[in-house]
């Protein structure tokens, strides 16, 4: 599908901005102008507008007096002094108001579906809460979970939450050691564990992991085993002292809901982590009322989502997404949970799924969508996807090329929000409004509340220099509520500032490459840690994968550029068949001079290399920077933690 980028392929016609939850907002708030005036005042207002999204979305807690962010420069700042809040209260809350309404609908790729309303899930939260209390749980105590995503998995959480406690979840296919790295580092009380799961028509048993995971953390109080006739395994044993089962948590209460503990606006909600491929993945907290705020804001003003809503996001309960997704509670959606493979029993899998159950809001990784434009899926043709609003997509930029596909194959009339933000926020700095066009690889806007500009990377000290159609680092100049309120373990912070304030001081530097276009919009060109830098001529591996993967003899690919600074190094290529696919000669010589006519002849591969497989994170990331230094010398175990990736052994491929 050829399409340049820029070219549009969707407006928003007058019944979709007057329909749009933004619009009903603006209104509320008796301010005229465009969307772009409606941001800047987003991003120089902080107290205004922060203070109206609380009183918009009526948000349960107590505000009091004063300012609403107080401190120094970033990252010294706070928000809502004196304020309390809880999340699970806000998630809550639409037991009351629409008890029967579908609150979690779990579906599998074995084609199992389990509805719970929003009363049964009230009752779930308030015994499962019970039963953490009874096990010792309270207010700042870590409860840790190796769960997929399922019901349970939910139920816990918004149970730990209720509590004050704090969450931090793993998905059962990350190996021991990844799991360790992570939940060592927080020592948890109780961890909530699974004994198996299937995943690909394959069915794997997680008891010994279990063990061993157990056996690693010794501040554990209790395990609580988690079974159900959705898993594969059953008759887990004893794996600590203190073993219980998921049913016989709080059994015998008679609780409708769960008594909630209000804490402090920024009192840890989760833990979260980065991808870990370098040393122990960063432990990266946020609070109660930054998630509720910014979770409000981005699901109802941004993705349109309401109480009348089917909300999905494919993912696992180790990625952000996925409490993203969780989210989808404080409006009052249904969210759909679907544990398995997204291509089994085939590549249209998730789009039955779509079909079935009418979901209206689809996310999905860009490379799933990717995937689907190269197999020439056609899921509109296949199945009655009406109900459908929007796609999203996330987890790298989207290519002009996965932008057509979906017009032409999944809907013409769909929102399409490819967005960019990161674990780091737990949140979209940048993609869709209902109020703007969508234009193939431009993500329309910036969000309200994301101060985002690109800053010239040559001007590392202030004054910084903003660019405008020229491609720059992505900062955020101004506070967000989402921010993590710390580190775990960081108590002079000094980890926390390393991590996003070391280049630009005061400045968050997300390290992305961004565009900031003219009209407001923005293009991403993938990790700015991971440049390619040929001649002076630099360019993000985004642009790099659209040529090279759009071949159909390609599956996948990764480039490295071994160049630092004052050296240039050699740039090379690594690729992975399509299936019955052989790259040959002529294939290669093809490669090659499409790379020199549509990039640049400086972007012409040293070397292209055949591999088995490219190495990614269980959440899809290309290892672009841990490859690069194997390349340069290093050995495979020190740069990559092979338990947090889809494919160990593939990295063997790398070495030099």
């Amino acid at each position: 599908m050829d399409v340049t980028e820029g070219a549009l392929l969707w407006s928003p016609n007058d019944q979709v901005k007057v329909g749009a939850r933004i619009t009903a907002y603006q209104r509320w708030l008796g301010r005229d102008g465009d969307y772009d005036d409606l941001w800047r005042w987003s991003v120089d207002d902080l107290e205004g507008f922060w203070n109206s999204i609380w009183t918009y979305f009526d948000v349960l807690g107590t505000r009091a007096d004063g300012p609403v962010v107080t401190g120094g420069e970033m990252p010294d700042v706070h928000w809502f002094a004196g304020s309390t809040i809880n999340y699970a209260r806000n998630a809550l809350r639409h037991a009351r108001t629409q008890p029967d309404r579908v609150a979690l609908l779990a579906a599998d790729e074995s084609g199992n579906r389990r509805p719970i309303t929003y009363r049964e899930l009230a009752r779930e939260v308030a015994r499962v809460s019970a039963g953490l209390r009874a096990l010792g749980v309270g207010r700042g105590d870590r409860v840790a979970a190796y769960l997929p995503n399922v019901p349970e998995a939910v139920i816990g959480f918004l149970a730990t939450a209720s509590l004050g406690a704090i969450w931090s979840s793993c998905s059962p296919d990350f190996g021991v050691s990844a799991v360790v790295d992570r939940f060592a580092q927080i020592e948890p009380v109780v961890l909530l564990a699974v004994d198996g799961y299937r995943y690909n028509g394959r069915s794997f048993d997680r008891r010994d992991a279990v063990t061993s995971i157990a056996a690693a953390l010794p501040n554990l109080r209790a395990v609580v085993q988690v079974q159900s006739d959705d898993y594969a395994v059953r008759g887990t044993a004893a794996v600590h002292p203190t073993t219980v089962t998921w049913a016989s948590l709080g059994a015998d209460t008679d609780l409708q809901e769960p008594e909630y503990t209000d804490v402090p606006f920024e009192h840890p909600l989760w833990v979260l982590y980065s991808s870990g491929t370098t040393g122990l993945p960063k432990p990266i907290v946020q609070g109660h009322g930054g998630i509720v705020l910014e979770h409000l804001k981005e699901l109802s003003l941004h993705v349109d989502v309401g109480p009348d809503d089917v909300l999905f996001w494919f993912t696992t309960t180790g990625w952000m997404m996925w409490n993203l997704l969780v989210g989808g509670l404080l409006v009052g959606s249904t969210v759909v949970l679907y544990d398995g493979s997204p291509a089994h029993p085939d590549p249209l899998a998730l789009w039955r799924v779509a079909a079935e159950a009418g979901i209206t809001h689809f996310g999905v990784s860009a490379a799933f969508l990717t995937a689907g434009a190269k197999q020439d899926l056609r899921p509109a043709e296949e199945f009655d996807l009406s109900a459908l609003r929007f796609v999203g997509s996330t987890g790298s930029p989207l290519p002009p090329e996965g932008f057509a596909w979906v017009y032409e194959r999944v809907g013409a009339d769909v929102l399409l929000g490819s967005i960019s933000g990161g674990t780091d926020v737990c949140t979209a700095f940048l993609g869709s409004v209902p109020l703007l066009p969508v234009h193939a690889g431009v993500l329309p806007c910036r969000h309200l509340g994301a101060k985002v500009e690109a800053y010239d990377p040559a001007v590392p000290d202030p004054p910084f220099r903003p660019l405008i159609d020229e491609v720059g680092e992505l900062v955020v100049t101004a506070p967000m509520p989402s921010m993590p309120v710390m580190f775990w373990n960081d108590p002079d912070r000094s980890r926390y500032r390393e991590a996003y304030f070391d280049v630009f001081p005061g400045v968050w530097r997300h390290g992305d490459w961004v565009r900031i276009r003219p009209d407001g919009g923005a293009v991403v060109y993938g990790r700015s840690d991971s440049t390619l830098n040929r001649g002076g001529v630099r360019m993000g591996t985004a642009d790099f994968y659209r040529v090279v993967e759009g071949f159909g003899e390609i599956a996948d690919s990764l480039v490295v550029d071994t160049g630092h600074l004052g050296a240039e190094g050699r740039l090379l290529l690594f690729v992975v068949p399509a299936a019955g696919e052989t790259l040959d000669d002529a294939v290669i010589s093809r490669l090659r001079s499409t790379l020199r006519s549509e990039l640049s002849p400086r972007h012409v591969p040293d070397e292209i290399r055949v591999v088995r497989g490219v190495p990614r994170t269980l959440s899809g990331k290309k290892l672009e920077v841990p490859v690069r230094r194997i390349l340069l010398g290093a050995d495979p175990d020190q740069v990559a933690n092979r338990g947090a990736l889809v494919d160990p052994d593939v990295l063997d491929e790398y070495r030099p």
